[in-house]
């Protein structure tokens, strides 16, 4: 192979960067870094090399500084160094050695992308890594026995924002046969030996034993990368025609039908897809397939975010600075406290039965009214039919024409039943649960301020 042919037909071919760019290059001094540089070099790419010193291995993370130093002499090209103290970091944070490193050296390469470290007209536009082929297939391997899913199994990407990695194509071998081919000189990580970490035992121990099985392990598993890949693309375009199909978007919340949800195959990935953009984990996706079942009322929450079930429909609205956004009001309460006060519920027989004449109360013809009913605050799509108008009316325009301040409008709710608004709380009924001749019992709601 031409490695570095190759290099830059891998790099055309993801469209990864132009030769008008200016490069970050992660160099730890190993020979898949050097060889990283060297390629650089001879393709003619503008870069500035960034090595990070965690300063692990004493004596010999300094020599790997001093290297790297030199290496960029060699080249002409400017070397930034970042010396951490990675146990403290690990230490105050609770995380790994290895999980620290990765956040420090991370955070500054995003400080020096965009940056005009160089003194040239064009800033950094890129951070190149060496990951390489065989890093890809240990990682794919981890990612599978941890079950992180299709998006692990694909493994690591050429291009993530920023972040590049134009040696996913090239196996260890080649890389170590073109660093001989060219004479290049490199730096070996002690810890690389030390079968502690989860990637140095997949490398060391598991993948090898593989390979006395299965001879050819290692194209079969590249072969398998890419399948993943476009197995990834595939199934993200059947979540999203799913999507499509079954989520209402209603202001702030999202309305999902029960009946249709229920013959969504396969359920349990799509009703996933769905709710995890809302902080809900893996764990809840079977509470979420029972609530399905469960009586109107029941819900479960995240930390953003709850799902109630209302009567055929799942609904997923956002928590309110700590309080739900929708209360659910049984037939049994005579009492309900909500943000702007409280609601109380009585019934009276319709016989001469006096009609207060306050936008406080709501009279309604009780045959009319099924419970449970939900109290929410408006939001942009609502409409209602005002009592003694034939016609719906958005509650957008019915605020205007009360002319109500954004204020005003901030603090109304509504009382719902079945996705019908019942009343706009403290304005106006909805016409088609008005008191009629024929009406026997009157339910009556009045609402008060939490200071009355």
């Amino acid at each position: 192979m031409n490695l570095l042919l190759s290099f830059q037909q891998f790099i055309q071919q993801e469209n990864l960067f132009s030769a008008k760019d200016r490069l970050l290059l992660a160099v730890s001094g190993g020979i898949d870094s050097v060889v990283l540089c060297e390629l650089c070099q001879q393709a003619g790419y503008d870069f500035v090399i960034a090595h990070c010193n965690f300063q692990l291995r004493g004596e010999e993370s300094d020599s790997d500084e001093l290297f790297v130093k030199e290496l960029g002499k060699q080249y002409g090209k400017q070397v930034l160094v970042k010396k951490f103290d990675t146990r403290a970091y690990a230490t105050q944070h609770k995380v790994s050695i290895q999980v620290a490193a990765r956040e420090l050296r991370y955070a500054w390469f995003d400080e020096l992308l965009g940056r005009d470290i160089t003194h040239q007209p064009s800033a950094i536009s890129h951070l190149l890594t060496a990951h390489h082929l065989n890093d890809n297939i240990e990682t794919m391997l981890m990612n599978f026995f941890k079950g992180t899913g299709i998006a692990g199994l694909r493994g690591i990407l050429p291009k993530q924002g920023k972040v590049l990695r134009p040696l996913l194509f090239a196996k260890k071998e080649t890389l170590q046969q073109f660093a001989a081919d060219n004479g290049l000189q490199w730096r070996e990580d002690s810890s690389n030996q030390l079968d502690k970490y989860a990637r140095n035992y997949f490398r060391n121990q598991l993948i090898p034993l593989v390979k006395n099985v299965y001879p050819e392990a290692e194209n079969n598993l590249a072969g398998n990368l890419q399948r993943f890949k476009d197995i990834e693309l595939l199934y993200h375009q059947a979540v999203y025609q799913h999507k499509k199909k079954l989520l209402e978007y209603k202001g702030n919340e999202v309305h999902i039908p029960v009946l249709k949800l229920q013959q969504t195959r396969p359920l349990h990935s799509v009703l996933y897809e769905i709710i995890k953009e809302y902080h809900f984990s893996p764990d809840q996706v079977p509470e979420v397939m029972a609530l399905m079942a469960s009586e109107t009322g029941k819900y479960i929450q995240s930390a953003s975010h709850r799902i109630i079930k209302n009567r055929h429909w799942l609904i997923i609205s956002p928590q309110q600075d700590g309080a739900s956004a929708t209360i659910i009001i049984e037939a049994t309460d005579k009492k309900m406290a909500y943000p702007q006060g409280f609601l109380t519920f009585s019934t009276i027989p319709h016989s001469s039965f006096p009609i207060p004449d306050s936008p406080h109360t709501a009279c309604l013809d009780a045959g009319s009214i099924q419970f449970p009913l939900l109290l929410r605050k408006w939001k942009t799509g609502d409409y209602f039919y005002p009592l003694g108008m034939p016609k719906k009316k958005k509650l957008s325009r019915f605020f205007i024409d009360l002319k109500l301040s954004k204020t005003d409008k901030e603090k109304i709710w509504v009382l719902e039943m079945n996705k019908k608004i019942v009343w706009v709380v403290g304005y106006r009924i909805d016409n088609r649960f008005k008191i009629t001749p024929s009406t026997q019992q009157v339910l009556q709601i009045q609402s008060k301020a939490l200071d009355i």
